[in-house]
């Protein structure tokens, strides 16, 4: 038999490989989540995920010098207030630990990090929730969004760059930008997390928040199985002004994240979340799996199916990774 194709000779060296390879992943495309939390005296591992920490303000400083020096894209930063009550009013407080941290990363990094900050009350609220509840005990949409479009202006002011809208209101992303292009803050982007799932893969996050949540985000984040849900969401997003849209979380949602990218003209972004990073972690410790090779495959998969911005907790690892094993 005379072979005329033979897709091997493309595989028969590893700078072949490289020249042909139709997605590479580069530390630039890679966003650090980072946990701040006030009043903390030394840094606290999270549990479920190793090399993850809540930070202290020293910590938290070192943390953006090493992802300054790693060359990633940017850091999402998460805050951790000391006190909660049911309407998240630290959330707007100027000089909370959020508008601390983000002015503290800002002076270090300037421009050379994109500073997103999480734009959410759940880490606030005294239940949990997202959103500030009704007289029956329901997360209030449109009363959350005034309260969004308020704690908006308080993070530009801070100095992020983009704030990630990641509370899967209706009708999120156009009171953001409105109120942030009212106020003067036309240049800030959002981050619209637009297919945000009510997922089982959120458990070691809960704890990095000390989430306080009571019941369950069902009837606001989106039902796993939906997809032109998805793309209704995703499509709302853009047309109310989002810069970015994100789908969350990822390697079970690769699908959700291939059609978002096939559906929009702006950039797609996916998190690779808690649960996710302790599965490899967990199966990498028990010797089941060569961890770095399963971290490399999984941003690929990510990179592969759309995403242009990929937020996970090995980005600093990963961009060291890549400077040695280009994916």
């Amino acid at each position: 038999m005379t072979l005329i194709e033979r897709p091997r000779r493309l595989r028969s060296t590893s700078v072949l490989r490289a020249m042909v390879r139709d997605t590479s992943v580069v530390p630039a495309s890679l966003v650090l989540p980072l946990f701040i939390r006030e009043g903390l005296m030394s840094p606290k591992p999270i549990v479920g995920m190793p090399g993850v920490f809540q930070h202290t303000e020293d910590s938290f400083r070192a943390e953006i010098d090493r992802a300054l020096d790693a060359g990633i894209g940017g850091v999402m930063i998460f805050g951790i207030p000391e006190k909660r009550d049911p309407s998240g009013s630290e959330a707007l407080n100027p000089d909370g630990v959020l508008s601390r941290a983000i002015r503290d990363a800002r002076a270090r990094a300037g421009d050379g990090l994109v500073i997103v900050a999480d734009l959410c009350l759940d880490e606030f609220t005294s239940h949990g929730h997202c959103g500030v509840l009704d007289n029956r005990g329901n997360v209030d949409n449109d009363a959350t969004l005034k309260i969004y479009g308020d704690m908006a202006k308080v993070l530009a002011d801070s100095g992020a760059h983009m704030v990630g809208t990641s509370g899967m209101m209706d009708g999120q992303v156009g009171v953001v930008r409105n109120a942030l292009d009212s106020a003067g803050h036309t240049e800030i982007l959002i981050l619209a997390y637009a297919a945000k799932f009510a997922s089982a893969f959120y458990g070691p996050f809960r704890e990095a928040v000390e989430s306080q949540l009571q019941g369950n985000r069902n009837t606001y984040q989106q039902d796993p199985a939906n997809i032109k849900e998805s793309m209704r969401e995703v499509r709302l997003d853009v047309s109310q002004g989002a810069d970015i849209v994100m789908v969350k979380p990822s390697l079970a949602y690769l699908d959700i994240l291939y059609a978002a990218s096939q559906a929009v003209d702006v950039p797609t972004a996916s998190y690779i979340v808690s649960g996710e990073m302790a599965m490899i972690e967990s199966a990498a410790a028990q010797g089941s799996i060569d961890r770095e090779r399963a971290i490399l495959e999984v941003l690929g998969s990510v990179k592969r199916a759309g995403a242009s911005v990929i937020c996970t907790y090995w980005a600093i690892e990963a961009a060291q990774m890549l400077k040695r094993n280009p994916v």
